[in-house]
């Protein structure tokens, strides 16, 4: 049961200003009492929110079982329509039209509807969408937001409404970006499965090797990596996507979308020149980074507001990328797990054991989550928070993918060994680090040993990292007298990974059986 007409729907506005370009976009902007234009003649925008808000999302259905998800009913979901709907009869508003990857054969229609005073975030999201160019545009996925619209008694007075019957998104008291562009891939996920595929909370880029160009995919959660694991060049590599794609059978990838959500915390030319050369366009649209005057420069590195700042930027103001449609099957699937303790700096994953560790999702929260999650260790399954079904589905279906046309996989941290940033006595992998991984990996020159713990390989060698404590934590924990406190880890991970697979009672068992050892 849906709470709107599916297909197309716009609510009454005092006036609806429908597709205006960017300079359009920019102009209304620049009256936002929150935006100022920076040093490189784009706009920053400090926001109310400042990360997605996981807590006050609900998919609207009479169904509570066909999500894992936290539901309303369609009662619910239909009075708050009404109640935006209402609301938005008085507000200029603009719409703007794109599509949610760019290959005919899977491209889908989608639109974003949002009050003309956030008129940043329509700025952001059509950098993000694939353009119309004249199509005729019948959108399958609708995106209806008021960041001045509270919903008193749901959290911090705020709600995000998902009805996937009728492709309505609608979200309300939120001015972050992020809650537009999740909020159509959120939808955009339950498509692809439906499809018989997988969306993947994944970048991906291609990396010549020889006369071979090898396909790689990134999952992790934000903050972890992904990007700057993703943009990272190895042998002249190029990136194609950097947050969500399609993996379908037989290992076709499918983009979602023209452009790059980015953090911008801590970024550095030195070590993303391709990151930081983008984002200092004046075509970048930035979020809550810090700025302390108007028309001045901005402080990648000053987190006194939030870590979470964040820049969009369009593909094309990379430079160098490769479009999505001209990618060959998926060959490698890198899983990001930014973690402080026993995590090895690479190990290689059989079947069920790359099922399992994408079925944990396991990496210490950042600050895209918020305060909730910020440094707390989580697992969060396929890394993806905007899968809207059923969590075993995503696991179940990796399974049956790779099963049908295997590809190397393989666990990465990108954080520490053996402890904290504060222990002494712990190692932190660097950019470089993982960028060695990768073209390593690419190029399978990695020597290999059996973990006898975890049931995975991990390097015994790589070429261009000199310290194999980043490769076998667990020389590390020895050397400085900490066997114990490595055993322990050891003990609590096997533990608390089949406690956390045990919940999802229709997960394939076989993934089950690869963290039970």
């Amino acid at each position: 049961m849906t709470i709107q007409v599916r297909s197309g729907y716009v609510p009454e506005a005092r006036r609806m200003i429908e597709n205006p370009d960017q300079a359009e976009l920019r102009k209304l902007t620049a009256k936002m009492p929150n935006a100022r234009r920076t040093i490189y003649d784009n706009y920053n925008v400090q926001t109310r929110v400042d990360a997605r808000s996981t807590k006050s999302t609900y998919i609207v259905t009479d169904d509570p079982s066909s999500t894992s998800s936290q539901t309303v009913p369609p009662e619910e979901g239909r009075k708050w329509a009404e109640i935006q709907d209402r609301f938005i009869k008085d507000r200029e508003m603009v719409l703007i039209d794109g599509y949610i990857g760019n290959d005919r054969a899977f491209m889908t229609p989608a639109r974003l509807i949002i009050e003309a005073r956030n008129a940043n975030i329509a700025g952001m999201q059509q950098l993000l969408y694939y353009p119309v160019d004249g199509k005729p545009h019948q959108p399958e996925m609708t995106m209806i937001y008021t960041p001045n619209l509270a919903a008193p008694g749901y959290p911090n007075n705020r709600a995000i409404f998902v009805d996937l019957e009728a492709g309505i998104s609608r979200v309300l008291n939120s001015d972050y970006f992020g809650e537009s562009k999740k909020g159509g891939l959120r939808m955009w996920n339950r498509k692809v499965y439906q499809a018989g595929g997988l969306a993947m909370h994944a970048g991906c880029k291609v990396i010549p090797v020889g006369s071979r160009r090898r396909v790689f995919l990134i999952v992790g959660l934000s903050g972890t990596g992904k990007t700057t694991t993703t943009f990272t060049t190895q042998n002249d590599s190029k990136p194609v996507q950097d947050d969500f794609i399609a993996l379908m059978p037989g290992g076709k990838i499918h983009g979602s979308e023209n452009g790059c959500f980015a953090k911008t915390f801590s970024l550095d030319p030195k070590h993303e020149p391709t990151i930081f050369g983008a984002v200092t366009r004046p075509t970048a649209w930035l979020e809550n980074v810090a700025q302390k005057e108007p028309g001045g420069a901005v402080d990648f590195f000053d987190t006194s507001y939030t870590q979470n700042g964040r820049a969009v930027f369009g593909m094309s103001d990379l430079g160098w990328f490769e479009d999505p449609r001209n990618i060959g099957p998926a060959e490698v699937l890198l899983i990001l797990n930014r973690n402080d303790n026993i995590i090895p700096g690479v190990a290689r994953l059989d079947s069920e054991h790359a099922a399992a560790y994408f079925m944990l999702g396991e990496t210490q929260g950042t600050s895209a989550g918020g305060k909730d999650e910020m440094g707390k260790a989580l697992r969060v399954p396929g890394t993806n928070p905007f899968f809207p079904l059923r969590h075993e589905e995503q696991g179940n279906r990796f399974l049956e993918l790779h099963r049908s046309r295997p590809f190397e996989v393989y666990l990465m941290n990108t954080g520490r060994v053996g402890g904290p940033e504060a222990s002494a006595e712990s190692k932190k992998v660097a950019i470089e680090d993982s960028s060695a991984i990768v073209k390593a990996i690419a190029e399978g020159t990695i020597s290999w040993v059996q973990d006898p713990d975890f049931g995975y390989e991990v390097a015994d060698s790589v070429p261009g990292i000199g310290d194999v404590e980043l490769l076998q934590p667990g020389r590390l924990y020895q050397r400085t007298g900490r066997a114990a406190e490595y055993r322990e880890f050891v003990e609590r991970y096997k533990q608390e990974r089949v406690a956390a697979l045990t919940k999802y009672p229709g997960l394939d068992q076989d993934i089950l059986a690869a963290v039970r050892g």
